[in-house]
């Protein structure tokens, strides 16, 4: 997909924090906050920890494999088409489907909430999904320019809040029970999976990689600068939080950054953080809407997908019938109320179910193609291979085992998650095999895949 302009550093970074820093993140954040106090850092740090592991893999495989479909790229390449896109549709297009309408209900009852209580929720919400579909179809400029500025504002609120919060700057202190450090103990280690959906998508800055200028240089120090940046950033909000809110408020809020910001500088704070969360919630429907429809672009090139979907828009050279697709798609299940604010903890614990399993499966793809092709050139190495992807694997297992304590909540999690693999495996079966008419699991091979020319000059 040809584009007239390369994104430099500031976009690819603006993309990998842009998608991780939502509405949802501020929520779970709270609630982490207020389940296991100043402990959940704890958890904040494993996660940070895998979530570091999961970036190196995903930044060797884009740099050394440059093709826009990502994820379903590496998969096929080790383990076949039907792997391949299973990985995509489950770990990110289904995923997407529970997450953006999840995060443009939060947006919604914020701005119903916080500005204007007597407008409708959904016609607020559908009205910004239709913006970033409209910007997004407009091409890659407009995308970036509106990412980058979405990105900077968030971190420079919250970070000034957090500060604002720690250093007393705001309203008095208010008398709230003390709380123990750490009440949960060694477990708070059960809220890592928590704790991932405050990192979770650094790595939709990869399918871009055909249209950022220096790759193998900006993806990998994008995502691993933005991971640092999004933990301080985090934790100065955090520890504010528990500083100015009970913790039993914190937990059981649907809106507990609202909370936090009220009581740090009252009516003032809450239009501030009403105004951060809806741009939160912008900046992660600007990025699904550029990612998802190239990745669902980069199938159907492959024949994985229906052909439609590889159509390019002539003037903006955008995958445009995809982001139609996409943005109906999202409407369509808001509209449903599917998505709505009460469930916004199973969606996104159900989400990440399926976001874990495509980490463990990058993880075991590095070490894969590291054996298939020791020779192949990769700009970028992960440091102390294989450690990064064991570690990382054994980690998100871990965190899909602990998803949530409550046994009730956890097989709802549970049944969303399987629902969606089943759909995805029955689609893949039946479209590799009847449609393509390709072997299920038959690795594709390198030349076949990027072609001779790139063969030729990437093997030592």
């Amino acid at each position: 997909m040809e584009q007239s302009k390369k994104l430099g550093f500031l976009s690819a970074f603006s993309v990998a924090v842009g998608l991780v820093v939502a509405s949802s993140t501020l929520v779970t954040l709270g609630q982490g906050m207020g389940m296991a106090g100043g402990g959940f850092i704890f958890a904040m740090i494993a996660a940070w920890l895998l979530q570091l592991f999961s970036a190196q893999s995903f930044a060797e495989l884009t740099t050394s494999l440059p093709k826009s479909g990502s994820l379903n790229v590496y998969a096929r390449m080790a383990f076949g088409p039907v792997v391949g896109i299973i990985s995509i549709l489950a770990g990110y297009v289904y995923m997407s489907f529970l997450t953006v309408p999840a995060e443009l209900a939060v947006a919604g009852a914020v701005f119903n909430g916080v500005f204007a209580p007597e407008f409708s929720p959904a016609v607020f919400a559908l009205i910004l999904l239709a913006i970033f579909a409209i910007a997004n179809l407009m091409g890659v400029d407009v995308f970036a320019k509106l990412q980058i500025f979405l990105t900077v504002t968030m971190i420079i609120s919250m970070s000034l809040l957090g500060i604002i919060g720690l250093a007393n700057l705001g309203l008095p202190t208010p008398s709230i029970p003390e709380m123990p450090f750490n009440p949960l103990g060694f477990s708070v280690l059960g809220l890592t999976a928590l704790a991932i959906w405050l990192y979770i998508g650094i790595e939709f800055v990869c399918p871009l990689v055909e249209e950022i200028d220096q790759p193998a240089k900006n993806i990998p120090m994008a995502m691993t600068i933005g991971l640092v940046v999004i933990v301080v950033v985090n934790l100065l909000y955090g520890f504010a939080s528990i500083k100015y809110v009970a913790a039993a408020a914190l937990a059981f809020s649907d809106i507990p950054h609202i909370l936090v910001a009220q009581a740090i500088l009252g009516r003032t704070g809450e239009i501030w953080i009403g105004i951060v969360s809806i741009l939160a919630t912008a900046s992660s429907v600007n990025t699904f809407m550029a990612v998802i429809p190239r990745m669902l672009y980069s199938m159907a090139k492959e024949g994985e997908a229906p052909k439609f979907l590889a159509q390019i828009h002539p003037r903006f050279r955008t995958p445009w019938l995809g982001i139609v697709l996409v943005f109906a798609v999202y409407a369509l299940l808001l509209l449903m109320g599917i998505a709505g604010i009460e469930q916004i903890i199973i969606l996104i614990m159900s989400a990440a179910t399926c976001w874990l399993l495509a980490y463990i499966l990058t993880h075991i793809i590095v070490i894969v193609m590291r054996n298939r092709y020791p020779t192949l050139e990769r700009p970028y190495k992960t440091p102390f291979y294989p450690i990064p992807q064991i570690i990382g694997s054994l980690g998100m297992l871990y965190a899909i085992w602990q998803i949530w304590g409550d046994v009730v909540t956890k097989m709802m999690i549970y049944k969303y998650a399987a629902v969606a693999l089943i759909i995805c495996i029955v689609y893949a079966l039946i479209w590799v095999k009847f449609v393509m008419k390709k072997e299920l699991f038959k690795p594709v091979s390198l030349e076949e895949e990027m072609g001779s020319d790139f063969v030729k000059a990437a093997l030592n």
